[in-house]
């Protein structure tokens, strides 16, 4: 074993037993982004054996303050790519694997098949439903993370423990990111490493388990906090993410979206309604499934929100942005 591991190796929770399982360990990161930077960092530094990133974005000049994997001469660059070279660099030994798109529902089963542990650090709610739904389903770790302004949090899903969506079933009614709120560097970086950190803890099977618990990270007051859910229930119903090549011809189609942000509509079938109107869809689309549409997921996931409470379970989304480019 390489001089490279030597100090961990001589944690009593490691040794060569816990490095080894390391080296055969495949992770898959989605999201090179600020989280990302940190967690491919760290994971690659221990010595994970394939690290498989998932990005379809590009370098810009203002990831630069928090995303510490690039430099200027990166700038306009595949982030999966440049993030591969980077992390090659830091430790040539092992493998790492570049797959420049977006995440989509489609695409998340089979990386998750691929994966003994799923990271998520895509700042997407299409992106983290689909992967603890997948996650869920194939009994795979899933350790995600938040972070905006100066606070964040991490959390470890699914693999035995409870589903992002059983902890966190409706969407805050006002959320930002981080081009519209802001964010610290410190406060990202610190966020990552938390989930790295986390991510380790699974792989390495430490007892006491993480799974099944959220640690949160306030950088104003510089206190952190967190909770438990491993008794939450898994929700009765789910309204999954689907593509539109999945929309069938019996679903009603509906497009959340206003004139003025998508003067075409998202399907050939679907319908407008705005998002505080999706609640007459109960009584008006007999037993058919509602496809929900909009930008993000965002407001499909309220406006499904809106339909389970009146009993309305046969419900699927579309992000659009998963849909583009």
């Amino acid at each position: 074993m390489s001089d490279r591991y030597v100090r961990q190796m001589t944690l009593s929770e490691i040794g060569v037993a816990g490095q080894a399982r390391l080296a055969a360990a495949t992770v898959v990161v989605v999201g090179a982004g600020g989280l990302g930077s940190s967690v491919l960092h760290i994971l690659a530094g221990a010595g994970v054996g394939h690290i498989v990133i998932v990005d379809h974005d590009h370098v810009d000049l203002s990831n630069l303050h928090r995303q510490h994997l690039y430099s200027m001469v990166d700038i306009g660059a595949h982030k999966a790519e440049a993030a591969r070279k980077a992390v090659l660099r830091a430790n040539p030994d092992i493998e790492v694997t570049a797959r420049m798109e977006r995440l989509t529902p489609a695409s998340a089963t089979g990386l998750v098949a691929s994966a003994n542990l799923v990271v998520d650090a895509a700042d997407s709610f299409a992106v983290t439903y689909s992967l603890s739904d997948a996650c869920h389903a194939a009994g795979r770790p899933l350790i995600s993370a938040s972070v905006a302004g100066l606070a964040g949090y991490a959390g470890a899903y699914c693999g035995g423990a409870p589903s992002y969506r059983a902890v966190f079933p409706d969407v805050p009614a006002a959320v930002g990111n981080c081009a519209s709120i802001g964010v610290l560097g410190s406060a990202v970086a610190m966020l990552g490493s938390l989930q790295a950190h986390l991510a380790l803890h699974v792989l390495l099977d430490l007892k006491p388990s993480v799974l099944g618990r959220v640690v949160s990270f306030d950088g104003q007051s510089l206190q952190f906090g967190g909770f438990s859910f491993a008794d939450c229930p898994e929700p009765d119903h789910i309204a999954p993410f689907i593509g539109l090549a999945d929309i069938t011809l019996d679903d009603v189609v509906i497009d959340l979206r206003g004139v003025d942000e998508a003067p075409v509509l998202a399907h050939p079938s679907a319908l407008r309604v705005l998002p505080e109107d999706a609640g007459a869809l109960s009584s008006t689309a007999g037993d058919k499934r509602i496809v929900l549409c909009c930008h993000s997921g965002q407001r499909a996931l309220r406006a499904a929100g809106l339909l389970q409470a009146l009993d309305r379970h046969r419900l699927a989304l579309v992000a659009l942005i998963g849909e583009q480019s």
